[in-house]
This record gives structure tokens, C-alpha cells and sequence, in this order.
């Protein structure tokens, strides 16, 4: 749906109420047709993630605490944006520090706003393939768990709601679709 003819709201007022390491937020004041409103908004950078598929058709992902949830939850590398670093620097030094791989070809799947209704986070997804190993540096406070497993488990832990990460569902997805994978065989296939 073509909205490129709507006229935008008109931003009355803009106010930060907390600035993070991470995030900050703002409370807009907006007109729009006539009426105002306020919206709270969560700023970030953006981020970057990667589905690492090596030769063998597996996938490479991480477990790691996420406190929000209270809980481990296993998802693609990622990391936020650092200032006027590109996506695709992003997820190459994610895939790297990381994993401890460098991908041979690196091919943007996507992008999307995570929580449009109050975030304007844009998260950018990449399918690395021919993968070499270097070595991982980790940031400081980074626990994460490496999890290499069969692509085809990947897609059945969608299913069993294992995976419940919303970026990791969404590229497990797209570059299963890509690589013309699917459950039945993932194992059969080899990666270019």
C-alpha cells in the first residue's frame, strides 16, 4: 500500500525523558488531522543480525540471558549499530566477534522496525554463507552460548517454540525460502 501522498504528521514538541547506554526515550507531542497526541517513543541506533549457514546446511546461533524476559533465549548474532557503520559492517563484525567466522558472501535478507507502535528500533537481517573461522572477540560483558544444530532442527524449534525471538524467526525463515531450503531437505543440501 502506496502512503507516500499522505501528508505527516507535524511533530509540536519533542521532549528526551531518559537517555541510556542503549536507548533513550522521548515524549512527542504530534498533531495530526486536526488532532494532538503524545507518543512515547524508545530511540535506538538499529542493529544488524545474521543467519550463518555453513557448507553442511547448518546454522550457527546464540543463547544467551536476555533480562527483559527473564530467561535464555537462543537467536541469531546481533549487535546495534555503531555510529556511521553500515548494516552490512554490522553484521560482518557481529558474525565475527561472535561466532569467530568470516563469511565469504554476505547478502542482505531484510529489514524491519522491531516495535513500530512506540520503538523506532530498524533492524537489518543477512544470510552469510561460505563461512572461514578466525577467532571470537567477545565484548566484555557478552555470556553468550554457541549453538551449531542441522538447519531443519532451526525451522522445527519455530514450530515448537523453542525459537520465540522475533528477528530469528524471521530470518531462519526468509533464508530457508532463499536457499530453497526446507525441512524435509536441509540435510541433502549443500550451501553456494
Amino acid at each position: 500500500m502506496d502512503t507516500s501522498h499522505k501528508e505527516q504528521p507535524e511533530v509540536l514538541s519533542s521532549e528526551e525523558v531518559y537517555r541510556g547506554r542503549l536507548i533513550s526515550v522521548a515524549r512527542d507531542t504530534v498533531r495530526e488531522d486536526g488532532k494532538t497526541y503524545v507518543r512515547e517513543v524508545v530511540r535506538h541506533p538499529g542493529g544488524a543480525a545474521v543467519v550463518a549457514v555453513g557448507n553442511d546446511g547448518t546454522v550457527t546461533l546464540v543463547s544467551q540471558y536476555r533480562h527483559p524476559t527473564v530467561r535464555y533465549v537462543l537467536e541469531l548474532p546481533a549487535g546495534k549499530l555503531d555510529p556511521g557503520e553500515r548494516p552490512e559492517e554490522t553484521a560482518a563484525r557481529e558474525l565475527e566477534e561472535e561466532l569467530g567466522l568470516v563469511a565469504g558472501r554476505l547478502e542482505q535478507l531484510t529489514e524491519f522496525y522491531t516495535t513500530p507502535g512506540f520503538c523506532a528500533e530498524k533492524l537489518w537481517v543477512f544470510l552469510a554463507t561460505n563461512l572461514s573461522e578466525t577467532a571470537c572477540r567477545r565484548e566484555e560483558d557478552e555470556i553468550i552460548e554457541v549453538v551449531r544444530l542441522p538447519y531443519a532442527r532451526a525451522l522445527e524449534m519455530i514450530s515448537s517454540r523453542e525459537i520465540e525471538d522475533a528477528k530469528t524467526i524471521i530470518g531462519l525463515l526468509l533464508a530457508a525460502e532463499r536457499l530453497r531450503l526446507c525441512a524435509g531437505d536441509v540435510a541433502e543440501t549443500t550451501v553456494p
